[in-house]
């Protein structure tokens, strides 16, 4: 018997392997550090999934660790939003950290910098440094303060640390080579003055580490084995290598780099999607037009879709643009499998069964999840009014239409086959009744006449008001005109639609974050502004699939 193919391993798997045997490591060690200035997003979702999940793969740990190195934007709120989404995704961390945990560690290392002649104190200002530092194809010169004294720069950064000096007015700087075609290692700041209160530390400091020299300092001293980021820091792995050599740092985790998740018709930048927020253009973070994980959740997709997506898209060396219509793929495919049929009509009209008794009602069953035995069926009442859907009637239809129409028949849903015999219109021709008869013969499940139309329907008389919210792609294509724009000029005005219908009544108790599919329209899910009297609901995915295998 041929033995099953195991799944090619990506390069972050044969890097770890090869680790693990060269190096005899007993055990893996990643983290997650999303910086808490905003709300994550798609994009973001990527790095988490890589870093936990090859914890997991190798039987290792993965800490979640706050990037708080930079006071000016990052609220408790964003770090209570993190935590939530990595655990809704099913993910859990084994230790929590803060950058900030280390700025007592970061600040003696960088006397130990000093000390050692390989850090210095600079007066130029960010316009001179940014002169100082050359191009890409120039090499930088030196700056007039490199050559100071221990002493001087010991001094000059106490005093630094004690609030003698204005925010800008000095910056502690690596000492490295100003002539490295790696402009990354051109002297880069290690330590800058800023003024402002932190979420975690209060106004403790005044004065705090860049990224990129406090980044290595927490992996090393966590234990972290490999430090998993996106391509962006591929440059950047020379300047965290130093700093672990020169700190002297016994444990060298090692950097890899893997490329960024990129979708069509998404903006990723935070910077926009705060621009987005603070400027409404739209609702909040959790608008479920944003590709926030907060607003996905709201819209109506599960961690089991996401997850499955990120399985799909893999992990690559090379940036690439991923089609969004895979992302509505792998939810469609999750959904299809657990959302109950429910009835829903997003623009009625009315539809009579004249030769039905008024006051009669009867009990049909609809299932909640064909397939699924186990989910059972549901009893709906079926009487003279009706509401359908206003595109399932055509008084002037095109061939092969096969729904309703004048001396036309159809099957409503899980009842009997009606005639449509005549329909009333306004003054604009706009259809407001349609009305039929049926053929008592032919109730669903005792009969065998066939028809090509099945509407779905809602009683007239039960039925409960509701609010559909109908989202498309907040994004247009960038067109290829050459011409740049700014990102809002590329909003799509069509992202949002609402309509008003009605919903049989169980919809009415269902509670926010509930799936499912309204029968042949889409799949949707319960809204948080919903409650019983104002039913609200998002379409998540239409039935309807673009992606190709």
């Amino acid at each position: 018997m041929e033995e099953a193919k195991l799944a090619p391993k990506n390069f972050i798997e044969e890097f770890i392997e090869q680790d693990i045997q060269e190096q005899g490591l007993s055990h893996i060690r990643t983290r997650f550090p999303p910086e808490p200035n905003g709300y994550l997003h798609i994009g973001h979702v990527k790095a988490l999934y890589i870093d936990f999940s090859m914890a997991e793969k190798f039987g290792g740990k993965c800490n979640l660790r706050f990037d708080d190195t930079n006071p000016t934007k990052e609220k408790e709120e964003f770090v209570d939003a993190i935590e939530y989404d990595i655990r809704w995704l099913g993910f859990d961390w084994d230790k929590l950290c803060y950058g900030s945990d280390y700025f007592d560690a970061c600040f003696e290392l960088a006397v130990k910098l000093i000390k050692k002649g390989v850090a210095y104190v600079d007066d130029l200002s960010k316009d001179e440094m940014r002169e100082y530092r050359g191009t890409l194809t120039e090499p930088g010169k030196n700056s007039p303060y490199r050559d100071r004294s221990v002493e001087e720069n010991l001094d000059l950064f106490y005093r630094m640390r004690d609030g003698e000096f204005e925010d800008g007015a000095r910056t502690l700087r690596a000492k490295i080579d100003m002539a490295s075609p790696n402009i990354n290692m051109r002297d880069p700041a290690i330590y800058r003055i800023k003024h402002v209160a932190h979420h975690h530390t209060g106004t403790k400091w005044c004065i705090y580490p860049m990224y990129d020299f406090a980044h290595p300092i927490q992996d090393a001293i966590e234990g972290v084995t490999h430090s998993l980021c996106s391509l962006e820091y591929e440059a950047h792995r020379p300047l965290y290598n130093w700093v672990i050599e020169q700190c002297e740092f016994e444990h060298k985790p090692r950097q890899i780099e893997f490329a960024r998740l990129n979708l069509t018709n998404t903006i990723m930048s935070k910077r926009y999607l705060r621009r987005l927020v603070e400027e409404h253009y739209v609702s909040g973070w959790d608008d479920p037009r944003m590709p926030t994980l907060c607003a996905l959740r709201r819209r109506g997709y599960t961690p089991e879709a996401i997850k499955d997506f990120l399985v799909r898209i893999g992990v690559a060396k090379a940036d690439s643009i991923v089609d969004s219509a895979m992302l509505e793929h792998c939810l469609r495919e999750d959904l299809n499998a657990k959302a109950y049929r429910m009835c829903a009509v997003l623009d009625p009209i009315k539809l009579v069964i004249e030769n039905w008794p008024e006051d009669r009602e009867e009990i049909v069953e609809l299932e909640n999840l064909p397939a699924c035995d186990a989910a059972g069926k549901r009893g709906v009442a079926f009487g003279r009014e009706l509401y359908i859907e206003r595109d399932d009637f055509s008084y002037d239809p095109p061939k092969k239409y096969f729904r309703l129409k004048p001396d036309g028949e159809v099957r409503l849903k899980g009842a009997y086959i009606v005639k449509c015999t005549r329909y009333d219109a306004d003054e604009n021709g706009r259809v407001t009744t349609v009305y039929c008869t049926y053929d008592p013969d032919t109730r669903s499940g005792e009969c065998e006449r066939k028809v090509k139309g099945t509407l779905h329907w809602v009683n007239a008389k039960h039925a409960v008001p509701a609010e559909f919210r109908l989202y498309e792609q907040l994004m247009l294509d960038d067109p290829e005109d050459g011409v740049e724009r700014d990102f809002t000029e590329l909003m799509n005005p069509d992202s949002i639609t609402i309509r008003h219908g009605y919903v049989e009544p169980a919809l009415a108790a269902s509670k926010p974050g509930d799936h499912f599919q309204f029968m042949r329209i889409g799949y949707f899910c319960t809204d948080l502004d919903h409650t019983p009297e104002r039913p609200v609901f998002n379409r998540s995915v239409g039935l309807k699939d673009s992606f190709k295998m």
